[in-house]
């Protein structure tokens, strides 16, 4: 795959994966999206902003230059900033890959860090020398200004040019709670949200606080995603719990939103409304008990995105569709291509049969370039 290398929310030429419950996968523009739904359906998408949430600073003890990048909290409340764990650069910035970035000094429990113009105190090592616990000296609403004047988005090296804020917000962007966009729903335009409600299809939001996806070391990538707090409105809950005994789909944008779905079902198999901490990992092990379906970017093997797939489809499907992105030169990373996933009738999860006698609509005709005729308003 091709990294996508622009902060473009809707490239022309996006395409995206389609993989039924059998298997089988075809190649669609990513403005067809919407015909891959079926009337009935449910729609959830993540309404997170995204914080800037790169902070250049110096570690008072020794006076270098460093970047905390924010990476978790408790609670999306906005009180609660005011304590986040954080992964530690050294000096230099994101056009340097992740992976060769120098590291921090040393940093201990008590170390001050100047990060603009605030200040903050490690409090506790997570078990990394780079991976702590920061606590910020000074008011939530302090704290806050502080972030939105002097931070920057986590950015990563695929992308060249500076991306500003906005770049990083989806059009459904309202709380500032995300570290990094919950980028899934780039595909999604208001215009596409009217299209799908006028063919039957309900659509409801949740907030997720969508975590980093990459830190450069394996050692700590191999913890991600961290603790991510989210909360899902009544609304959607009742929606999501009134739509399974009707064996409707719930279809997920975004692996945020599988995260916080599956997690507030985890007890007792509803969707529980309300603020919660989803932890853990889904993966291979996993049983679904919500999501059928899922709109996400396309990833990369070894990724936590990469492995939550694990959870809709067996390996060796997974291989294919590897193989299928590779040679058709999909484009990966934040700004890239898409996939939809339904659940795998051989991973024993979720709904598997439509309704009776549901059809999928047709998807259009590819034209003498290869390029797919939509059979929706362009525009969407």
């Amino acid at each position: 795959m091709i990294a996508a290398a622009r902060p473009i929310h809707h490239p022309a030429d996006a395409r995206v994966l389609h993989v039924d419950a059998d298997g089988r996968l075809s190649h669609h523009d990513r403005r067809d999206w919407l015909t891959l739904l079926r009337p009935g359906d449910v729609v959830i998408a993540n309404d997170a902003a995204t914080i800037p949430a790169s902070l250049r600073g110096t570690h008072l003890p020794t006076g270098r230059a460093i970047e905390v990048r924010l990476a978790g909290r408790d609670s999306i409340l906005p009180a609660t900033i005011d304590r986040v764990s954080a992964i530690v650069f050294g000096e230099g910035d994101y056009r340097t890959p992740t992976e060769r970035r120098t590291p921090p000094p040393v940093l201990r429990p008590g170390d001050g860090l100047a990060l603009g113009p605030v200040t903050a105190r490690v409090t506790e090592i997570l078990g990394h020398f780079r991976f702590v616990t920061v606590e910020f000296e000074a008011s939530p609403a302090r704290i806050w200004e502080a972030i939105a004047r002097h931070g920057r988005p986590v950015q990563y090296a695929h992308v060249p040019e500076p991306l500003a804020v906005w770049d990083t917000w989806t059009a459904l962007a309202a709380r500032p709670v995300a570290f990094e966009p919950p980028s899934a729903g780039f595909a999604l335009t208001w215009a596409a949200v009217a299209a799908l409600t006028a063919r039957g299809i309900r659509f409801a939001t949740l907030t997720h606080a969508a975590g980093l996806s990459s830190t450069g070391d394996p050692s700590l990538d191999a913890r991600l995603p961290l603790d991510e707090p989210y909360d899902i409105p009544r609304s959607t809950a009742r929606l999501v719990n009134r739509a399974r005994p009707h064996r409707r789909r719930i279809v997920a944008i975004g692996t945020s939103v599988v995260r916080a779905l599956e997690h507030a079902a985890r007890a007792t198999g509803g969707v529980r409304a309300g603020h919660g901490l989803a932890t853990g990992r889904l993966g291979p092990g996993s049983r679904l008990q919500v999501v059928d379906a899922l709109l996400s970017g396309t990833h990369e093997p070894g990724t936590s995105h990469y492995q939550l797939l694990r959870a809709f489809v067996p390996d060796a499907i997974l291989t294919r569709i590897d193989a299928e992105l590779e040679s058709g030169h999909y484009r990966t990373h934040e700004f890239g291509d898409s996939i939809f996933v339904e659940t795998s009738r051989d991973s024993g999860s979720g709904i598997r049969d439509p309704a009776p006698g549901a059809r999928r609509p047709a998807l259009g005709t590819r034209n003498r370039n290869g390029r797919f005729n939509s059979t929706l308003n362009p525009e969407l």
